[in-house]
């Protein structure tokens, strides 16, 4: 801990001399004009390039099975997150917040699969017995996997469920998650105020929990599964829960103090950056995320610890708001960088909202971070840069009118494509959006960010980890060229990302709704500003193939089933819907981006969007 500190302080100190040479002196292109955008034609018959779509993502995912799994199934970290039997007794102590069975995870946005046949949680957790080499070499912890944001949901006219690989999961709410966690440990304190006896009454609980429900069923909490040549059967349960009963007077008050001083750490946040919003965000917003928060948090703590550095502590904090939607992470390869001629420097991509973190490897470890944990499993990273450069974008399920959507193709390729096409690198700064979200990585942030990523602990260009059987180095090489003494583009410059990416539309008729902080419902919405609604319900599964949205209205009913929340767009300029809304020039050219006067172009560009 002492060395953690010692390495903060550090950071923070040598943060201005690091302001003045890499902000205002370094390098780092990240973006050189590409050659003239490839646009891609509307097919002559959508029912089959959509059958067509649907084949290749299938035969992508048995190519890369062992890496879907990895990437949907695998937790975060083997040795840090809720233990497993804690997680699983949940229901038990307080059903009045998880609700009971096996769908308790549901109040999250957590969902059962059929995909995942006989899995003793839903899509989107998984537990370390999965991963860990020995198989009863430690308690199992369990995390949330990739798939728990980017594997989504569909609901079909006749009520059936299409599964978004590499998509969004619009009802994931991992805030809701932490309040729930809170709540049920106030439960079960009942009003007791001394730290000792608070301690005793939550180990107590959920021993005697553990007890009542594995007796009177050997397969409570592993269900009997198995995976890979894994059972896990009522001999690992019985093993599982030897190890827990040995270790609960010290992992139980753990849990405990770990969920309250996150929970506690999101208000000091909230405080600071979303005081119009702070009851409802403080419950979390389904489908949206702050993707800096708990590695804020973390430090923010670490360095509260100690009284001689502790005023250092709120430079932890970013100082503009973060939240935004979750995005899609199919074909990682339309964001991706390349290299320069003399191969010094990334050019042509960066991805995520704003660019500044542009390796894929990178990119997936600061997803894993994002969680607050000390210890992460790189290989969830690196098996997921393999499974997601290529992945296929879930094709668009409804019907097109492929004589339409031809002459939306002409008028994306003169005002659209030159922007939102494959590797542009190019950030956006004057379009009217929030620049919350492009400034949040600032000087200490990145800097911290840089030597975090490519310590050893995490994964520098030395570090090993096992994949497919044997040894690999995910952190050594990116695109055949060595990595080495090239940490600074593991997050670019702040002044390089002060805007957003123009992201290519791969699959954007699922990633509703629309901006980066899930402002606008539909696509309609976008093209159309001035019809844009100040509120709209989020989190449906029903769609609007009209506006090309998920369906948003809250006085459109009735809907196969009521769910989702209202969000109000107008309540904090950090979810404001402005921007994208008014035509931009370049030279002498003028691109359109407020089709208002031209309902019928906005539409005709729509149906050519749904073939993307």
């Amino acid at each position: 801990m002492k060395g953690k500190l010692f390495g903060l302080l550090i950071l923070t100190l040598a943060g201005a001399a690091y302001w003045l040479f890499d902000v205002y002196l370094g390098g780092d292109q990240l973006y050189a004009p590409p050659p003239p955008p490839m646009v891609r034609e509307v097919p002559d018959n959508w029912p089959e390039a959509r059958e067509k779509r649907q084949q290749a993502i299938k035969e992508h995912l048995n190519k890369h099975q062992v890496a879907y799994q990895r990437f949907a199934n695998f937790p975060t970290s083997e040795t840090d997150g809720i233990p497993f039997i804690i997680l699983k007794l949940l229901p038990v102590v307080a059903p009045e917040y998880w609700g009971k069975g096996d769908d308790f995870l549901s109040v999250m946005g957590l969902f059962q699969d059929e995909r995942l046949q006989g899995s003793p949680l839903p899509r989107g957790i998984g537990f370390s017995g999965l991963s860990r080499k020995a198989a009863l070499g430690n308690i199992d912890y369990s995390s949330f996997a990739c798939g728990g944001c980017h594997i989504g949901r569909v609901r079909l006219p006749d009520g059936s469920m299409e599964y978004l690989d590499g998509g969004i999961n619009t009802q994931f709410n991992v805030i809701g998650f932490r309040k729930r966690l809170t709540q049920t440990l106030t439960k079960l304190y009942q009003g007791e105020t001394d730290p000792d006896k608070k301690q005793s009454i939550i180990i107590e609980t959920f021993l005697k929990a553990l007890e009542q429900n594995h007796t009177s069923n050997p397969n409570f909490f592993y269900k009997n599964y198995q995976f890979e040549g894994r059972h896990f059967d009522a001999e690992y349960e019985k093993a599982q829960i030897a190890l827990f009963k040995q270790q609960a007077n010290k992992v139980i008050p753990e849990f405990a103090a770990h969920a309250e001083q996150v929970y506690k750490g999101w208000d000091i946040l909230v405080d600071r950056l979303y005081p119009e919003i702070k009851s409802e965000i403080m419950s979390g917003f389904p489908g949206m995320e702050d993707a800096i928060a708990f590695n804020a948090v973390n430090a923010y703590f670490n360095l509260k610890q100690t009284p001689v550095i502790s005023w250092f502590a709120p430079l932890a904090l970013p100082s503009d708001p973060g939240i935004t939607d979750i995005m899609a992470v199919w074909y990682q390869d339309a964001h991706d960088p390349r290299w320069n001629e003399d191969q010094s420097d990334l050019i042509n991509g960066g991805g995520q909202w704003n660019g500044h973190i542009p390796l894929p490897i990178y990119k997936n470890i600061a997803a894993q971070l994002t969680l607050g944990f000390d210890n992460i499993d790189i290989r969830v990273s690196a098996f997921s840069e393999v499974l997601l450069k290529k992945l296929p974008p879930a094709p668009y399920p409804f019907d097109v009118d492929i004589e339409l959507a031809k002459e939306g193709q002409s008028l994306f390729t003169e005002n659209c494509a030159s922007c939102h096409q494959p590797n542009n690198g190019k950030v956006y700064k004057s379009l009217g959006t929030h620049m919350g979200r492009a400034k949040i990585a600032g000087t200490l942030i990145t800097l911290g960010a840089r030597s975090s990523f490519t310590s050893d602990t995490n994964c520098s260009v030395d570090t090993e980890v096992e994949m497919y059987g044997k040894k690999v180095k995910p952190c050594a090489e990116y695109r055949d060229v060595s990595l080495k003494g090239k940490s600074r583009l593991a997050m670019t410059s702040p002044r390089l990302h002060e805007g957003y990416n123009a992201l290519p539309l791969v699959g954007i008729w699922a990633q509703a709704p629309y901006l980066h902080n899930g402002s606008i419902p539909t696509l309609y919405h976008l093209l159309m500003p001035k019809t844009r609604p100040n509120q709209f319900i989020k989190s449906r599964l029903d769609y609007d193939p009209a506006k090309v949205g998920y369906s948003w209205d809250p006085n459109a009913k009735p809907y196969q089933i009521e769910e989702g929340y209202l969000f109000q767009s107008n309540r904090s300029p950090a979810i404001s819907n402005k921007g994208h809304d008014t035509d931009i020039m370049e030279g002498d050219r003028t691109y359109k981006l407020d089709w208002t006067d031209n309902e019928a172009g906005a539409l005709a560009i729509i149906e050519y969007l749904k073939t993307l």
